[in-house]
């Protein structure tokens, strides 16, 4: 008989959890088991589940993904968190596997892995290449823009944006985080390698799901003579292996870049764009925020902790 592999959602009714779910669902590698909805506050059977499993996936705020792993004392259980709790804890294996050549095989043999967020995923994407080629000083000024669906806030936001009522929203585009201080901002800086935090400026607008996630350069202020084709080179040799990762082409140029093209698969699309004249470039990432952005990543995480195809 072939062996199934347990797995917990602790959290599968949220939108993070409720997408992997779906992910996972029709798989036959794998076992999910689920609790009664009637107990789902019931800490005493969370407890038995979390620890009666192989693998358990928490899809929780993060004060109670921390309580969750606190209720673990079955060594032979391992986490995936998608909450931010443990991002860049020093125990925990941060789980974007293109990270570098070596992540995949750190994934696989964790014990605690962090989910990414979405808009780490994209800025560390575009970013990491360059600081370990020399590209970009790992010391130097960095400014991430964003924009994502609605579904990045969770349900609360979903309901916000879907539902007529007091709390509805019908702006068609919201910036937000104007403190300057996103929760994202540590993670970004740890895992593309900066010494100082880039500046983030997310946003969110009036569709359901997708993101795109941009970079300014001004290539006169970098150190050597920095061209936009040595920053596409500089990703397409990182990525030329990934499946999931795809560094497009030069030209033709897209006259427009909308956010939702990628929706409902775990890809992620990076994109150099320059100006030689003015010694300026632009790159932008591509995603699904619930694809690489959480669930598509969740599972893609899940596959290497559990040895599924």
């Amino acid at each position: 008989m072939i062996h199934q592999p347990s797995i917990f959602i602790d959290g599968e009714a949220g939108t993070t959890g409720l997408q992997i779910r779906a992910r996972l669902a029709e798989r036959a590698d794998l076992r999910l088991v689920s609790i009664d909805p009637a107990r789902r506050k019931d800490d005493a059977e969370r407890r038995r589940l979390l620890n009666s499993v192989e693998l358990a996936v928490l899809c929780l705020p993060d004060d109670a993904a921390r309580a969750a792993v606190a209720m673990i004392d079955n060594p032979q259980v391992r986490v995936l968190d998608a909450s931010t709790a443990h991002r860049v804890h020093g125990d925990w294996v941060y789980g974007f596997p293109e990270l570098d050549a070596e992540q995949p095989e750190r994934i696989r043999s964790a014990r605690r892995v962090s989910n990414p967020g979405c808009y780490s995923t994209a800025a560390i994407a575009l970013l990491r290449p360059l600081v370990d080629a020399g590209l970009l000083p790992g010391d130097g000024p960095v400014a991430i823009q964003g924009v994502s669906g609605y579904s990045g806030g969770g349900r609360q936001l979903i309901e916000a944006f879907e539902q007529p009522g007091e709390s509805h929203i019908s702006d068609p585009y919201r910036m937000y985080a104007l403190e300057l201080a996103h929760k994202h901002v540590e993670e970004m800086r740890v895992h593309s390698g900066l010494a100082r935090k880039p500046l983030f400026t997310p946003a969110v607008g009036a569709f359901r799901q997708g993101m795109l996630v941009q970079v300014p350069l001004m290539l006169w202020s970098l150190p050597g003579n920095v061209t936009g084709d040595d920053l596409h080179r500089a990703l397409a040799e990182r990525y030329h292996t990934q499946p999931f990762v795809k560094v497009m082409p030069r030209q033709p140029r897209p006259s427009v870049l909308p956010p939702q093209t990628l929706n409902g698969t775990n890809l992620l699309e990076l994109y150099v764009f320059d100006n030689p004249m003015e010694r300026q470039a632009l790159l932008v990432a591509r995603l699904d925020n619930l694809g690489k952005g959480a669930s598509g990543a969740a599972v893609q995480n899940i596959e290497l902790m559990l040895g599924l195809s």
